[in-house]
Order: structure tokens, then sequence, then C-alpha cells
């Protein structure tokens, strides 16, 4: 039985505003806090409460999908991607942020078949940024067509950046050499906290590129290359890694 994929698409939507209502009522409020593998990767209740509602709402209507969740994964369980329907998620995307009331957090979310991004949502209640994509129907932002900047030079570009999670000497230090060089060549440089806002700020228009300075090699690393690969059909893009190959995954 094939996948009714506007169906599909619909129904997940009410569940990713649903969940957003819990995030952005939390946002100004007091969170229980949970260090996963140092103080600065956090958990939260509402991390784990966001993920269940959307785990258990694709469920109820497709109980043959699989998922990959952040949080779920953090708990020790294996992540496994195959050619079944399979939901990626990470329910707060900049915890960070969230614990510290800076509304720049989101749901991220991404359905694969056959390994292929289908459909991707990146929503952020606190600012109703509302980031949608299907294959062959391009990408929006609050139901307004989005597209890539076809701005080719680096200093007229806007550049996002993240540090990471690790605070190693050395890998600090080399994360900070590489954001030094890029800064001197493109127009200006911002950090969200969220890599996936960073990413989904590459659509609406504006000349901006995203540099992240980690290495992108877990399941969420397939959710935000589907979720790119998504937002540039309309016009053309490239997603490279830092040996300027186009295959980063």
């Amino acid at each position: 039985m094939s996948l009714d994929l506007d169906e599909c698409y619909e129904h997940v939507l009410g569940l990713v505003e649903q969940a957003g209502q819990i995030i952005a009522s939390r946002n100004y409020g007091e969170k229980t806090v949970v260090e996963k593998s140092s103080n600065i990767d956090l958990l939260t209740e509402t991390d784990q409460q966001v993920e269940r509602l959307l785990m258990d709402g694709i469920t109820e209507k497709y109980p043959d999908h699989k998922f990959i969740g952040e949080e779920e994964t953090s708990a020790g369980k294996k992540a496994e991607l195959s050619d079944n329907p399979t939901w990626i998620i990470d329910p707060v995307d900049g915890t960070m942020n969230f614990v510290h009331s800076f509304p720049h957090s989101c749901i991220s979310i991404a359905l694969l078949v056959n390994k292929q991004a289908e459909i991707g949502i990146i929503y952020n209640p606190m600012l109703n940024q509302k980031f949608t994509a299907r294959r062959g129907k391009g990408a929006f932002m609050n139901e307004k067509a989005i597209r890539v900047s076809g701005e080719t030079r680096l200093e007229h570009a806007l550049a996002t950046t993240e540090f990471g999670t690790s605070r190693d000497e050395e890998r600090t230090a080399i994360v900070l050499e590489n954001i030094g060089k890029l800064i001197r060549v493109v127009h200006g440089m911002r950090s969200l906290g969220s890599a996936a806002l960073n990413m989904a700020m590459v659509c609406p228009g504006v000349e901006l590129i995203f540099n992240y300075e980690v290495r992108v090699s877990t399941p969420w690393g397939y959710c935000l290359r589907g979720e790119f690969d998504l937002s540039r059909e309309s016009r053309p893009g490239v997603c490279l890694d830092p040996a300027w190959r186009t295959s980063w995954i």
C-alpha cells in the first residue's frame, strides 16, 4: 500500500503545531534540566514530552513507521535508518536557548522514505516561524514560498555557524580558527544556537551560507541534509563538507 504523503504531511503538521504550544508555554518558565554528555549538552522534560507526543501521534495513524528520536537515542536506543518510512525527530533543537528562555528553539522533523527526504518541518513557536518543505512542491515559511538565495559572492553572504557542544581545548581552537578565516571574507556572521534554524535561514531569500563547524555524521545529519535538499529545489544550492565534497553524511 502506497503512502499518501499529502495526508501524512497534514497529520504531522498538526502534531508539530500542538507540540509547539507546549514549548512556547514553557519557554519563559522554570525547567527541569538534565546534563547529557556535558554541562552544555542539555535535556529538559519538555524535550521528552514533545518527542513522545510526536511519536505517539504518528504511531496511532501509521503503526508501521519507524523513528529516530534524539532523546531516545541519547538514552541508549540504537539509531537505525532503513528504507522504511522513518521519522527523524529533534523535539527541541536549541535546548540551551530554551533553558535560558532565549526564543530561538524549534521542533525539527523529517520523513525519509527509501532514505530520501519527502517531508521536512522546522517550527519555532516562540517567533511563529514555520518552515515546511515537500519533495517536488517547494519550500515555505508560514505558507509563503521561499527559496535559496542566488548569491555566489562570499563578500556579500551572511553566514551562520555554531560552536558545538565540545569544549575540548584542541577542538575549540580548530573551530575558532575556521570561524576566524571565514569571518574575514563574508559580509557578516550569526549564530542562533540551533543548527536547524541556522539551516532554515538559508531559504528565505537572503544572501546567506550555512557553515557548521562539526562534521554531521549522526541521523540528524540526514534530517538536516534532507530538509536542505527539499528547500533548495526551487533554486539551485549546494551543500558541501569541509573537504568541498557534496556528499557530507
